[in-house]
């Protein structure tokens, strides 16, 4: 596993909550908090997108 440096976690409005990381190398990744062993990782812009889309309650139940 990379070593990944986790922001703090973000709650949306209902029973979700997720967690951005980067690693040395600029990898971004996502994973739902308290389960940072199994991640997303994709491109710094798509992963912007999706979590803009899920601020914006576009796709909070994706999570």
């Amino acid at each position: 596993m990379p070593d990944i440096v986790w922001e703090e976690p973000f709650y949306a409005e209902s029973s979700n909550c997720f967690r951005v990381g980067t690693d040395v190398d600029g990898n971004t990744y996502i994973a739902v908090a308290g389960q940072e062993e199994t991640y997303l990782t994709d491109t710094r812009e798509a992963l912007r997108g999706l979590i803009r889309d899920m601020k914006a309650g576009k796709a909070d139940h994706l999570l």
